[in-house]
């Protein structure tokens, strides 16, 4: 069974970092594609970033340059390294990973940016 723990989350001020975890049992994150989304009130989810089984990331325009995705195959684990947070990063956050027969999605959890 697919289970992914997110962690990491907390209360940050502007132009902080934060480095929210996604652990992974069930799967091998280093043979799937893991996706970051989160989900400000008010508003949909939107994707953030992604991590391919080959090591290629991409990102939302909004968080480009300033966040990072990588993995940690040893721990089965995706990180998402956010570093100059902003008011708008407020949300809550998710990993998401896409197997043949449905997706997977941790519970959250949640950042937010206030000073």
């Amino acid at each position: 069974q697919v289970q992914l723990v997110e962690s990491g989350g907390g209360l940050v001020q502007p132009g902080g970092s934060l480095r929210l975890s996604c652990a992974a049992s069930g799967i091998v994150v280093s043979n799937t594609v893991i996706r970051w989304w989160r989900e400000a009130p008010g508003r949909e989810r939107e994707w953030v970033a992604t991590v391919t089984s080959s090591g290629s990331t991409g990102y939302a325009d909004s968080v480009r340059d300033r966040f990072t995705i990588f993995r940690d195959n040893a721990n089965n684990t995706v990180y998402l390294q956010m570093d100059g947070l902003k008011h708008e990063d407020t949300a809550n956050y998710y990993c998401k990973v896409t197997t043949p027969s449905r997706d997977y999605w941790g519970q959250g959890t949640r950042v937010t940016v206030s000073s």
